[in-house]
């Protein structure tokens, strides 16, 4: 198994770079004006509670218009909507019956509208709109003859999907993909495009469980199509999309990959738009956690060339995606180990371990571990050309224990493969150059056990000028603790 680690807390940080839910604030009416024939022009009239759920619910449609969209309008404010408050006069599935009032289009809109923005809310507050049979409601809006009103039952289906898997997947049971692709067009305004791009993306979103696999055959084929757009929040979402479905099992990747979609991604990493560039970098980070051959596919699509401006960019976040994506590739055989070698990754890879923000240097070190682990003993002499010790040595000051141990690991590497060259006194004196022996000897008074005793071996086996085999610590065979990663799950 290659490590699929990413590191917990980037997940968390970077799982709301894509906005879940999005509230309807603006009045804004796509298409031809003959789309918005249908807003009555009132003036506004101020409703206390009571007059709006007498309104709502007696027969007067010009009242349950205006007590309609005074709701729209208080859930539209831009601070604190008051959702809760609106949900406790019990009026939900008063406004699912209205979604179904097709004379009346204006009624139809608000009532859409106002379900969008509590379904924008909580968990709780999507809840109160799903239980109000809101799901099928919307999901025959989308075939309205009226595109203002498909569209804002697209964005009130998208907060539904985008609540959790459990919404996702019942708006799938109501069999919601059909229709919503049906209105992917060459005709459809971008504004539209982009809200059920968003949408899609939302389906695709979410694991435990994963969402249907007939559903991703459905979505897909889509998304390609919608990636080669030229609307940059478009792409944007299709990215996402791609990398939600790709952070999931190897048979799942595959699905991706057969798209062939990867050199359309590798295309877009290279994009200045930071928006576009980090979740393309997610979906193909995501795709060389997979098997050799997903890692090859990657490969193949240009991959390489792409990271050393990655691994030198001036945002940490992206430093560190690109490392770790680089780690996955160094999991991988010892042919791919030598096209990241070839195509010139060691360079950036060293200023990385040497000037790079921390998180990203963690990143950078398992690369380092990896090469050592899965590389040939040439590759690895490679690797000490580059200049890579310096930098790996000056890590072990970090504060991080893990990290220690898997530089520590390395180093034990580094000496096996030397011994196989003959060429272990070179690397020792290496070594000493570098102010490592007396690095390597202060980690003997490191807090950490483990730590202690991984230095006390390499100081014992290499440096003491005598072997005492009574002070070695157990150690896998070979070597050390077996730290380095053999392709397999990994978190920090």
């Amino acid at each position: 198994m290659q490590r699929v680690e990413m590191s917990i807390e980037l997940r968390k940080a970077k799982k709301d770079e894509q906005i879940l839910k999005r509230r309807n604030v603006s009045l804004h009416c796509p298409g031809s004006p003959s789309d918005c024939e249908s807003f009555p022009v009132t003036q506004v009239i101020q409703l206390s509670l009571e007059e709006i759920v007498e309104g709502i619910n007696g027969n007067n449609p010009r009242l349950q218009l205006l007590a309609t969209q005074a709701i729209r309008r208080m859930l539209s404010r831009q601070k604190d909507p008051p959702i809760s408050q609106i949900i406790q006069l019990g009026i939900i599935p008063r406004m699912v019956e209205f979604l179904g009032h097709a004379e009346n289009a204006a009624l139809q809109f608000e009532a859409a509208w106002a379900l969008t923005n509590i379904a924008s809310g909580t968990s709780e507050h999507a809840r109160a709109v799903v239980d109000g049979g809101a799901i099928p409601a919307l999901i025959s809006l989308l075939s309205s003859p009226r595109m203002h009103i498909s569209e804002q039952a697209v964005w009130a289906l998208g907060n539904l999907a985008g609540d959790g898997p459990l919404y996702r997947d019942v708006l799938i049971n109501h069999d919601v993909i059909p229709p919503l692709l049906a209105l992917v067009s060459p005709v459809t305004p971008v504004g539209f495009l982009r809200n059920i791009t968003w949408t899609l993306s939302n389906l695709c979103r979410n694991k435990n469980p994963y969402p249907p696999l007939d559903a991703v055959h459905k979505i897909l084929p889509v998304l390609i199509c919608l990636i080669q757009h030229e609307d940059k929040e478009i792409i944007t979402d299709c990215c996402w999309a791609l990398s939600y479905l790709t952070d999931s099992s190897n048979d799942r990747i595959q699905i991706v990959v057969d798209t062939g979609v990867l050199p359309r991604l590798v295309e877009l990493l290279a994009s200045m738009n930071l928006m576009v560039m980090t979740p393309a970098l997610r979906a193909i980070g995501n795709v060389v956690t997979g098997t050799d051959q997903q890692t090859q596919a990657a490969i193949n699509a240009g991959v390489l060339a792409v990271l050393p401006r990655l691994l030198r960019h001036s945002r940490p976040g992206v430093q560190k995606e690109a490392a770790w994506t680089l780690s996955n590739i160094a999991a991988g055989s010892s042919q791919q180990i030598q096209q990241l070698i070839t195509c010139g990754l060691l360079p950036p890879l060293v200023e990385l371990l040497d000037k790079g923000d921390f998180k990203a240097q963690k990143e950078g070190v398992w690369v380092v571990a990896n090469i050592t682990t899965g590389g040939t003993v040439d590759q690895v002499v490679e690797l000490v050309r580059s200049g890579v010790l310096k930098p790996l040595l000056n890590l072990l000051s970090a504060k991080d224990s893990k990290t220690i141990l898997i530089i520590l690991d390395t180093i034990s590497n580094l000496f096996l493969a030397a011994e196989k060259l003959g060429e272990t006194e070179k690397l020792c004196l290496l070594l000493e150059e570098l102010n490592g022996v007396e690095k390597i000897e202060d980690l003997q008074n490191h807090e950490n056990n483990i730590v202690y005793r991984a230095a006390l071996n390499i100081i014992e086996k290499y440096f003491s000028g005598e072997e005492n085999s009574d002070l070695e610590p157990q150690t896998g065979q070979d070597g050390l603790y077996d730290f380095s990663v053999e392709k397999r799950d990994f978190n920090f």
